[in-house]
């Protein structure tokens, strides 16, 4: 049953999700309820936190057809539960569900090739449900989404043809009190409550109201923070959700309605000055100019052309399917802003709703904010596990105190309150406060350092990250581009390089007027505007744009072209001479060109081209630009030159970006009517290779310096571009991210073809020198592998992969054994869409990377979410899906992060351990004094937890990050080698010396059972002392806490609070010197001097408060020796004996199979040695394979003779009938 009750909804999507049915069972709420009320409501409390034992502790399963209640799981690594009560929708009551409805939104003209008829839709979807169920549909609703129950596929679905909903994309921002209660149900807080209850039942109300104002005060600038992010987003999405449009309906009449009510099939009327789209749609006639920096980053206005007519382009068009992402160059999405429309005469500027909503890009983006995937981080794992040992440790205690208690006869009431406070004292109520304590300042000082954070928690994980992706452009190198040059071609032969394009003799020129007229350029408010790539073109001509007015078009019977003319100085006054067409020059006196018709540049075709006409010219000319390879295939081979791929990779190896130009004269029937219908195939082939232009793109001054940083701290980098493949190789050679004398190895995958299986060709490019005159080295070669006598000596081979975004799509597809290896290596990723710069990301995370993203936003918004740590160097909207924005567009925020992230990660570990530490001192000494029936007094307690531990937690973690990287990395989570021998070696030095005050006080000759009158002192004092407490008798009898157990326990365990705080509050090398901390020092040292002071010299009034007796002098000196030996023994084992064996090898571990850049300092191989010889007993460390995967894979790869791929060579997948479906790997030389 469990298998036919199981079903999946969203198929292979990011969202993909389990789905039970269950019906509530009243018999099983009977219990529950019960069970609520005889646990005082912490049953309910419990259901609360855990939705899957909630729905099975009250319903029973049932099919999910019929059932009331659905259970849903993601199917990722974090199998998170989810609930959601089933509902029912009236069809009689929607609006968008009757045909008459319906039949008025058909759409007409060319929208009937895109979307179906929607009345058709309906009578379809319909007849899907049996008549007697059509009354109601059975829907649930799951992060802003509603499932509808689909009879067809027996499950539930986004019916998005059927029912759409109103087109509104909601950001409700709760209520306070709501928020309130869903934050003060955390787990946390409920315990702090419990503590808080209880403490008031021992008329312990000093530290209850100092926890109690600590909690309001977290919660309040918990509340305050959260709902601040829901009234941002909220007006971020709710400031242009509601707008009037047009829509064409029937025999063409236009209506005005709110964009609420579009649904898909609606004909949407683009206004002439632009508008903010609503939903998203696909135009269909006219040409809009867009701003989609919401969505991309991207703020340079893209032109957004109308889809092609299939009754007209018939070639393979009319069965080729409208997809968002494929068609995107004319779709118009939600959230972004149309600036300008142009249009045919008598003809609106129409767009096809075709997604409303959620559903929309705007709507999926606002969902993955407002549901987040959860941080998996080993450290708040661990952090758990280590409260559970707590809670042992503290059910231990617990059950002693009970035992102990009830053998001597101590009153039901008494011991109730005792054994639940030993709970209480283990776990500390102010422990989630002091975690967060670290957090809150690593985010202060980041924002000083312009580095803005909206998911605090991330700053810890930024600590781990062992391996950065950069973008290229705008990131590592300057944001535009700069005109290098041209080489023209003549008679298929290249010319010489020429520097400056704006002269004279190259005015009238294909060439130049190729420059002209190939780009999307536009006026937007009189300035030019558009690709910045186009706009240095077109700057470096110094031609002149002119666009036609609104009302120049009106007049005419067609589209008005856009105009461009070189500056009258340009001109020649009399006819040149040379190989130019006499045609051109018939009209010395003004020289213009129209642009006819453009074909607007697509990545994937990787071109544009233009339909373009000389003003008095009979023939029109199509001009083509794009990637240099594209082009050449483009052209007539007779124009090409022979050395054309020679030149080109001698450009691209240098690091510049190339684009070539093509020329061809139209057939003069083509009149402009035609020129507007003709499809794009038809112009670009058979052109003239015209020559190349070649683009600079440099470097960021603070790029290699950076890079360097990163690769001396062990940090690997690696870089994703949409550029081409050999300038993206020369640019990590020249930022340093490639070394000269590393080999590169560009893998080139190819899908499977013609009954042909998938392969990959590995071709070895060739190594450039420093030096540019040198020659370059032997492509052949191949790298040898070091070999060292152990592997804490490994250096791995210096070789990287390169490849485009089809081979990495390939492979992921077709070689999924060789994605592990190729991750470990790979360096340059070129040609990459954003989907595939998420995969890749996600492919870096499955080999256990912690993966940095660094992105100017454009186009990294999906793996700028998907890393460990996102940093978008865009203060753009779509920023907002980043955890980390950088004021500065520098990568030098890169490792300012890391280290940042290093110091919280540590300081997390430092307060953890303390207080642990904490617990467990103050633990066994409640314990020691409850086997004498003593404790210690409210204000002992008091002064531990406010003046001691508060003070000590929150100054402690203000140390500031270490001022560089290094090699090493913190450990990721507190299960470590290194951290449980730090916690567990001063737990037991702690015990020990507090033991030993406590048993030797008993062997001193004046000892006795502690009364009111002893005289353990002098008479004298004693008298004096006694005198002032005439009524203490009678609350020593009841409570027994005078006496000198006690008092020699509480001056132990004061100063072992303050030993232990310095011991773990370490500097290098991840934070500055605790000395550099003042708030910390200062507020130690008058810690020390005023315990000190009150042990050696006596105060009577402060006695009295903190409830202490009188011991002679000799004593309170055997106390100061004790708690001398005690901080000597302790620092000696934290910071001598942990850090220079036990820390060093566990680093070294964790440093097996690294990939190593640069240079390292060698490792300090004797103490290594003796650490290993002493610990391996006890560890077994050296004896383990490495935890992470990418470690184990590299020490595998050490001894496979087959890897790495010898040159020009190919892997074929032969696919083999396995049950794993794995793939064989067959070379063929």
């Amino acid at each position: 049953m469990d298998k036919e009750e199981r079903k999946t909804i969203n198929q292979g999507q990011e969202d993909e999700m389990e789905i039970y049915g269950y019906n509530l069972s009243r018999w099983k709420i009977a219990i529950v309820s019960l069970g609520v009320i005889c646990t005082g409501g912490f049953l309910l409390l419990l259901l609360y936190w855990m939705p899957e034992w909630r729905v099975k502790a009250t319903c029973i399963r049932a099919a999910i057809k019929d059932c009331e209640v659905v259970l849903l799981r993601t199917t990722d690594e974090f199998r998170v539960w989810f609930c959601a009560k089933i509902r029912l929708l009236s069809l009689e009551t929607h609006p968008f569900l009757s045909p008459k409805s319906t039949a008025n939104k058909v759409s007409n003209g060319h929208a009937v090739h895109l979307i179906e008829n929607p009345a058709e839709e309906n009578r379809h979807e319909l007849s899907k449900y049996p008549q007697t169920q059509l009354q109601q549909i059975r829907y649930f609703t799951h992060h802003s989404v509603k499932y509808f129950w689909n009879d067809t596929i027996h499950n539930f679905d986004f019916l998005k043809k059927l029912l759409y909903g109103v087109n509104e994309i909601t950001v409700k921002v709760p209520s306070v009190f709501k928020l309130l209660i869903k934050e003060v149900l955390n787990p946390f807080y409920i315990f702090q409550l419990f503590s808080v209850i209880l403490w008031c039942t021992d008329e312990y109300y000093y530290y209850a109201l100092a926890i109690v104002i600590m909690s309001i005060v977290s919660i309040v600038s918990s509340l305050y923070s959260i709902r601040k992010q829901y009234v941002m987003l909220h007006d971020m999405v709710a400031a242009h959700s509601t707008v009037r449009v047009s829509v064409c309906r029937v025999n063409e009449e236009i209506e005005e309605i709110f964009s609420t009510d579009l649904v898909p099939g609606d004909i949407m009327v683009i206004p002439l000055n632009g508008t903010i789209m609503p939903c998203d749609a696909v135009l269909i006639n006219g040409t809009c100019i867009v701003n989609e920096s919401m969505l991309t980053g991207e703020s340079v206005p893209v032109t957004k052309t109308n889809l092609p007519n299939p009754s007209v382009d018939i070639k393979g068009m009319g069965d080729e399917l409208y997809n968002p992402e494929t068609h995107k160059r004319h779709t118009l999405f939600c959230g972004t802003t149309v600036i300008q429309t142009r249009f045919y005469t008598g003809e609106l500027v129409k767009a096809v709703v075709v997604r409303t909503g959620f559903s929309t890009s705007k709507g999926q983006l606002v969902r993955s904010i407002l549901y987040p995937k959860p941080t998996d981080f080993k450290l708040y794992r661990d952090a758990y596990l280590f409260l559970l040992c707590l809670v042992a440790v503290a059910g231990i205690g617990f059950v002693y105190t009970i035992i102990n208690s009830i053998l001597n006869e101590v009153e039901v009431g008494v011991i109730i309150i005792e054994s639940l406070d030993i709970i209480t004292i283990t776990v500390p109520p102010a422990l989630p406060a002091a975690m967060t304590a670290g957090i809150v300042y690593a985010q202060r000082r980041l924002k000083k350092i312009g580095i803005f954070c909206i998911s605090p928690q991330r700053i810890n994980i930024c600590g781990q990250l062992n391996l950065v992706c950069f973008d290229k452009t705008g990131t590592l190198t300057e944001d535009g581009l700069d005109l290098w040059g041209i080489q023209r071609v003549e008679n298929a032969q290249f010319l010489l390089p020429e520097e400056n394009v704006c002269n004279a003799m190259l005015v009238k020129s294909q060439f130049v007027a190729c420059m002209a007229t190939c780009h999307s350029l536009t006026k937007i408010g009189g300035v030019l505007s558009g690709d910045p790539l186009d706009l240095k073109m077109f700057e470096a001509i110094g031609w002149i744009l002119e666009e036609a007015t609104e009302e120049e078009t009106a007049l005419h019977n067609r589209i008005m072209p856009t105009v461009v003319r070189p500056p009258k100085q340009l001109l020649p006054e009399s006819i040149p001479t040379g190989n130019q067409e006499m045609e051109l020059f018939e009209l010395p006196a003004v020289y213009e060109i129209g642009i006819v018709r453009q074909f607007p540049f697509s990545s994937a075709l990787q071109r544009m081209s233009v339909v373009a006409r000389v003003l008095g010219d009979k023939k029109m000319d199509a001009y083509m630009k794009g990637a240099p390879e594209i082009i050449a295939s483009l052209c007539k081979p007779e124009t090409v030159p022979v050395d054309f791929e020679k030149v080109l990779e001698d450009f691209t190896k240098q690091g510049f970006r190339v684009i070539a130009l093509a020329h061809r004269k139209l057939e003069s029937k083509l009149t402009w009517h035609k020129v507007q219908n003709i499809s794009r195939d038809t112009i670009e082939n058979n052109m003239d290779f015209m020559g190349l232009i070649i683009m600079q793109n440099k470097l960021k001054q603070e790029t290699p310096a950076v890079l360097e940083d990163l690769h001396k701290a062990n940090i690997r980098t690696v870089m994703v571009t949409g550029d081409n493949m050999l300038t993206a190789v020369s640019v990590a050679r020249d930022c340093g991210m490639i070394l000269p004398q590393d080999k590169v190895i560009i893998a080139e995958a190819l899908p499977p073809k013609d009954g042909k299986v998938a392969k990959i060709n590995w071709h070895y490019a060739d190594s450039l020198t420093q030096c540019s005159n040198s020659s370059a080295i032997n492509s052949e070669a191949i790298p040898i592998k070091l070999v060292h006598e152990s592997l804490e000596d490994l250096q791995v081979t210096r070789y990287h992969f390169a490849m485009n975004g089809k081979s990495f799509s390939v492979i992921l597809e077709h070689f999924q054994d060789l994605v592990p290896k190729l991750m470990l290596h790979g360096t340059v990723y070129a040609r990459m869409a954003p989907d595939q710069k998420t995969q890749l990301v996600e492919a870096l995370q499955n080999v256990d990377y912690f993966v940095g993203m660094c992105g100017d936003g454009a186009n990294d918004c999906g793996a700028l979410k998907r890393a460990h740590g996102g940093i978008s160097l865009s203060e753009l909207e779509a920023s907002v899906a980043s955890p980390f924005t950088s004021k500065t567009p520098s990568i030098s925020c890169v490792p300012n992060l890391i280290r940042e992230g290093r110091a919280a990660l540590i300081t997390s570990f430092c307060v953890f351990k303390f207080m642990a530490l904490y617990s467990i001192i103050q633990y066994f000494s409640v314990t020691l004094l409850y086997s004498i029936l003593s404790n210690l007094g409210d204000f002992q307690f008091l002064f531990i937890d406010l003046a001691i531990i508060l003070v000590v937690v929150f100054t402690m973690s203000l140390n500031p990050a270490w001022k560089e990287l290094v090699a090493q990395r913190p450990p990721s989570g507190l299960i470590s080698g290194a951290l449980l021998f730090s916690v567990l070696s001063q737990i037991i030095i702690c015990i020990g010396f507090q033991s030993l005050g406590f048993f030797w006080v008993k062997q001193q000759p004046w000892y006795e059972m502690w009364h009111p009158h002893s005289d353990a002192c002098n008479t004298t004092r004693s008298l004096r002392w006694n005198s002032s407490h005439p009524y203490n008798e009678t609350e020593l009898d009841e409570h027994n806490i005078q006496n000198y157990e006690n008092t020699t326990v509480f001056f132990i365990s004061s100063f072992q609070y303050l030993i232990v705080a310095i011991a773990f509050s370490k500097g290098k090398p991840f934070r500055q010197p605790c000395y550099k901390n003042y708030f910390f020092v200062v507020s130690v040292i008058i810690l020390y001097v005023f315990v000190l002071f009150i042990m050696l010299h006596p105060v009577a009034s402060i006695d009295q408060v903190l409830q202490i007796v009188c011991v002679p002098y000799q004593w309170r000196v055997t106390m100061l020796i004790i708690v001398l030996v005690n901080a000597f023994v302790s620092i000696t084992v934290e910071n001598f004996f942990l850090d220079m064996v036990l820390w060093k090898v566990v680093f070294n571990r964790d440093k097996q199979g690294e990939y190593r850049f640069g240079t390292t300092q060698p490792p300090q191989a004797s103490v290594d040695r003796w650490g290993k010889c002493c610990l391996s007993w006890a560890l077994r460390c050296r004896k383990k394979i490495p935890k992470a995967k990418y470690m184990y894979l590299a020490q595998e790869l050490l001894v496979d003779p087959e890897w790495p791929p010898k040159p020009q060579t190919t892997t074929e997948a032969k696919a083999l009938v396995k049950e794993n479906g794995s793939c064989q790997i067959i070379t063929i030389t």
